[in-house]
C-alpha cells in the first residue's frame, strides 16, 4: 500500500489537540491543497476563512452545538459554497451591460444549481486538506454545525446572502489518546457500492449491514441521536433559511 493510501486508510476524526501551533509552513501547504482541488469548470467557486481571533474561535464553539473543543484547535478553517464571487466578476467586467447590448438577458443572481457546484468545489477542497493534514502528522474534525444558526454566522463572518457555511475543519496535533483512539466502524461496501443501477436494501440487509441483531432498537437509537435529536431541527431550519437566496425569483 503506498504512503496516500496509508494515510486515507488510517484517518480518524481528531477532537483534542496537542498545545501546540501548527508550523506556519504546514499550514501553508494545508491551503495550497485545498487550491489544487478539482473544481467545477474550474471556477473555485468557493472561500475559506482562517479564523485566527481566539474570540470568534470561541464564539464559534458556542454556536456550534457548545463543542469546547472548536475554541482550543490551532487551526480552524471555514469552508464557504461561494457563487457570489463568480457573480462580483461578471458586474464587475460588465457582462450585464454587454449583455443588454446584445439583447440578451443577464441571470441576475446564482441559482440553487450554482450553490450544488459551489458545494461539490467547498467539500473537494476540504477533504484535500483533510488528506494533506493527516500526511503531515496533524489530526482533523469536520463540523457540520457550521450550517445552523444561519443568521448568527451571517453577521459573524460577514457573509454575503449568496454565500453559504458548508463546512468548518478544526485542525493540530493529536494528543497521544486522540492517537491511539481506535478508528469507527464503516458501513460494509456491499450495502453502499451498486452496479449500474441504485439497490435499496431490505429489512434483512439493513439488518445485517448495521451488525445489530435488534434492528429495530439501532434504528431508533441513530434517530434519536441524529434526525430526531434538536440540532437536526435547526439545521434544517437554518439549512431552509440560507437556501432561500438561490431559490427566490430576482
Amino acid at each position: 500500500m503506498n504512503e496516500l493510501i496509508d494515510s486515507m486508510m488510517s484517518r480518524k476524526s481528531v477532537r483534542v489537540f496537542l498545545d501546540k501551533a501548527v508550523e506556519e509552513e504546514k499550514k501553508a501547504l494545508l491551503i495550497e491543497a485545498a487550491r489544487r482541488a478539482p473544481t467545477a469548470g474550474n471556477l473555485m467557486l468557493y472561500s475559506i476563512i482562517d479564523v485566527t481571533d481566539q474570540e470568534l474561535k470561541e464564539k464559534l464553539a458556542i454556536s456550534c452545538d457548545h463543542q469546547p473543543f472548536i475554541a482550543k484547535a490551532p487551526i480552524v478553517l471555514i469552508f464557504l459554497a461561494d457563487p457570489n464571487r463568480l457573480w462580483d466578476l461578471y458586474r464587475a467586467g460588465q457582462v450585464p451591460e454587454s449583455c443588454n447590448e446584445s439583447g440578451e438577458a443577464f441571470i441576475q443572481k446564482p441559482a440553487l444549481s450554482d450553490l450544488m457546484l459551489a458545494s461539490c468545489d467547498a467539500m473537494a477542497a476540504a477533504q484535500n486538506v483533510v488528506i494533506a493534514a493527516q500526511s503531515l502528522g496533524l489530526g482533523s474534525c469536520y463540523i457540520g454545525d457550521i450550517m445552523e444558526q444561519i443568521e448568527e454566522h451571517r453577521e459573524m463572518l460577514g457573509l454575503p446572502s449568496s454565500v453559504f457555511p458548508l463546512t468548518m475543519l478544526v485542525i493540530g496535533y493529536p494528543t497521544e489518546a486522540a492517537s491511539r483512539r481506535k478508528q469507527t466502524d464503516r458501513y460494509p461496501l456491499w450495502a453502499m457500492t451498486f452496479e449500474n443501477h441504485y439497490k435499496s436494501l431490505t429489512p434483512k440487509e439493513l439488518a445485517t449491514m448495521t451488525g445489530k441483531e435488534d434492528i429495530k432498537k439501532e434504528a431508533l437509537r441513530i434517530y434519536k441521536k441524529k434526525t430526531g435529536a434538536d440540532f437536526s431541527f435547526e439545521m434544517r431550519r437554518s439549512v431552509k433559511k440560507g437556501l432561500m437566496p438561490f431559490t427566490e425569483t430576482p
